[in-house]
């Protein structure tokens, strides 16, 4: 599978991760601000052993979450994408595809998360086909909650999980599931024209 060949939007342009791109991932991800929703902050190695799982997922499947870059500057602005989640243990709702990002402080609040997100949907419904996409974080993660629900999903309680990944008694185990399905998609893509 390819990478998309253009995927961008007024503001934004994607492009596949290149090795050369682990400063940028470095500084993203050793934010405590950034990160304070995951069970970790990076540090240098870790960041190179994400990166490293980045290509690996950009070169099997044709995407992954993959970074985003202002037009107007040529900033990185953080990373968005769709990824094939490959953990040790599986998700509840294994196999998925899963939308998330990760973006850096300084481009908060200018609507980058929800715009970069929803070219992916269209990207996931229209060009691969897929049939759902998922989005999920902990509770406390508001604001990608609403990320998740301006671009149209709808949490899904009933499926809502400890995370496999983490062990039952962390703190950050507690998982919310959001949902998008491709007629739901098409349906509120309809609406919007």
């Amino acid at each position: 599978m390819t990478f998309p060949s253009k995927l961008e939007t007024d503001r934004l342009f994607v492009r596949p991760w290149r090795s050369d791109d682990i400063d940028d991932l470095y500084e993203l991800c050793s934010d405590a601000a950034v990160m304070r929703y995951f069970a970790q902050v990076y540090d240098r190695g870790e960041t190179e052993l994400f990166l490293e799982k980045l290509l690996d997922r950009q070169s099997r499947n044709g995407f992954c979450f993959d970074p985003v870059f202002e037009k107007a500057t040529g900033a990185f602005v953080g990373f968005v994408g769709l990824n094939r989640p490959g953990l040790s243990k599986p998700l509840p709702f294994d196999p998925c595809v899963e939308i998330g990002w990760r973006l850096h402080k300084r481009y908060w609040g200018k609507g980058y998360a929800s715009e970069a997100a929803r070219e992916w949907l269209r990207f996931g419904f229209e060009i691969l086909k897929l049939d759902e996409i998922v989005a999920f974080t902990i509770p406390e993660n508001i604001p990608s909650q609403n990320v998740m629900k301006r671009i149209g999903m709808s949490h899904d309680p009933q499926g809502d999980f400890k995370h496999p990944s983490l062990p039952n008694d962390h703190p950050m185990a507690m998982h919310v599931l959001y949902r998008l399905t491709a007629s739901d998609w098409l349906v509120s893509k309809t609406h919007a024209l």
